[in-house]
């Protein structure tokens, strides 16, 4: 059996003025190796999800990225939170619906477990993906503005959803990430929800 290991707490920081708040998280598969002052992004195809979360305080950062599919660059401008892959493989997430532990829905509906394998769908062939409707397909090689906060909160794949509450009596902004393999692999399961079972003999 795989085992995926996450660095999720490692975080780096960069100081300058205040108004220019990017948090950039680094989704690798193994460790990468993020250089601030080089400007550079580091990374080979080890084993297991890796992350690495740098707040930097610029107006404009750039990265040169290498890792196994290439080299390339990425420019961050606008202020807000980014995902950069660094995989070889697809990442796809969305933003989640915050509910409280007690609204929170116990039972799907038959009805509504086909929409969500019909969302699913669409969002491993990466249609119907746009930022106006908070989802995202982003290919190897590829930095994504997520949202304009920057301290919203990321699960990564292969991670369970966590508990979360609000600040102040705003609902937290929750994004989760899957690896397509994820998503596929999810999309077999609910479809097998809704199989009738066989008749008895």
């Amino acid at each position: 059996m795989k085992q995926f290991f996450c660095g999720a707490c490692a975080i780096i920081l960069l100081a300058s003025c205040s108004g220019n708040q990017k948090t950039v998280i680094v989704m690798s598969k193994g460790s990468a190796e993020v250089n601030l002052n080089a400007g550079t992004i580091k990374a080979t195809d080890g084993a297991g999800h890796d992350e690495k979360t740098v707040k930097i305080n610029s107006k404009k950062v750039n990265f040169a990225l290498t890792t196994p599919v290439g080299n390339t660059s990425v420019e961050l401008v606008e202020n807000g939170l980014y995902v950069i892959n660094v995989k070889n493989d697809t990442i796809i997430g969305s933003y989640q619906q915050y509910s409280s532990a007690d609204k929170a829905q116990t039972v799907i509906s038959q009805e509504s477990l086909k929409q969500k394998i019909d969302s699913l769908i669409l969002l491993s062939e990466g249609k119907n993906v746009s930022a106006a409707n908070r989802n995202f397909f982003i290919l190897p090689n590829q930095a994504t503005k997520i949202t304009d906060n920057a301290n919203a909160q990321v699960v990564g794949p292969y991670h369970q959803m966590r508990s979360a509450e609000k600040v102040d009596g705003v609902d937290p902004e929750i994004y989760r990430f899957y690896s397509i393999k994820e998503i596929r692999e999810m999309i077999v399961r609910l479809q097998a929800l809704t199989v009738a079972p066989a008749p008895k003999p």
